[in-house]
């Protein structure tokens, strides 16, 4: 049996539950392809912007290598990204990650690592502006609902995590597991990457 790829889900205080448990809604239904592990900067149990908490697995100290990265966003990204602990982490991390992804502001982390200069990417609708200033070298595609660009997997806010990680399940197995993973959650996919119907809400269209 092939190894499974691993997963590191990157929290801090403050992060956005559907960012996180969209994805590993779709991604956890294929526990033999995917080994889902919660990882920050310290150990015990971290509270998301909503209030419950994720315990953590594993922590940033003990330097293990994931072959996916999974950033969310949430309030939380605004104090993380003058955080050179976790900048210092992804950066590392990125370099031997097969794929690094990212829901709403996660991308912002991510630009602010240096991670996406060059790269085409995107972020929540509604906080652009904030994610397009840590990144100013990133190749921000604001309509866009997720983007692919190499090995970088970004989204738009929120449930747009959802219809990413498809994308990522797709990549990696097959567009039959993507789709059949949407049918079993019951979820009606956004199909075009390039089509965010939110951003015309925000007046990014």
């Amino acid at each position: 049996m092939a190894k499974s790829l691993s997963l590191g889900i990157v929290l801090f205080d403050g992060f956005e539950l559907l960012d996180v448990f969209g994805p590993l809604e779709m991604i956890g239904m294929y526990p033999e392809t995917f080994s889902l592990y919660m990882v920050a900067e310290h150990s015990g149990a971290i509270a998301s912007a909503q209030g419950p908490k994720s315990v953590i697995d594993q922590v940033f100290s003990d330097n293990v290598q994931y072959d996916i990265l999974l950033v969310p966003g949430g309030q939380g990204t605004r104090g993380e990204v003058d955080n050179p602990v976790i900048l210092e982490w992804l950066r590392q991390q990125s370099k031997g990650a097969k794929f690094v992804t990212s829901v709403c502001t996660g991308s912002a982390l991510l630009a602010r690592a240096g991670l996406l200069d060059g790269i085409r990417a995107t972020s929540n609708k509604s906080a652009f502006s904030f994610a397009e200033s840590q990144g100013p070298g990133v190749r921000w595609v604001k309509q866009a609902r997720w983007v692919e660009h190499g090995k970088f997997f970004t989204s738009s806010g929120v449930s747009a995590g959802i219809d990413m990680s498809l994308a990522l399940i797709k990549k990696v197995m097959g567009e039959e597991a993507a789709d059949q993973a949407a049918v079993w959650a019951e979820y009606e996919q956004h199909g075009d990457a390039s089509r965010d119907p939110f951003a015309g809400v925000y007046g990014l269209d």
